[in-house]
């Protein structure tokens, strides 16, 4: 079941309600009566596993870059032998 915020738009109370989907959202604040608004928070959702851009494509990207470094420092290597 989600946790909801919701802030008081006359007393500026901040309330965290768990609700199903399905619920009606509040409207009344129950410390002044005033308005309720729901807000937008920050989520703990993390992409694990495999199909993702951070744990897929990203790393690609960071694994060129260390294999090119490599390689230009391998080079480097045989010029600096001769």
């Amino acid at each position: 079941m989600p946790i909801y915020e919701y802030e008081c738009e006359s007393c500026g109370k901040k309330l965290e309600v768990w609700q199903k989907i399905t619920d009606e959202p509040l409207t009344t604040c129950e410390a002044c009566g005033g308005r309720l608004h729901k807000l937008i928070s920050q989520s703990s959702f993390i992409l694990k596993g495999t199909g993702w851009y951070v744990t897929d494509y990203a790393r690609k990207e960071r694994k060129e870059g260390k294999e090119h470094g490599k390689d230009s420092s391998s080079s480097e290597k045989r010029k600096s032998e001769e």
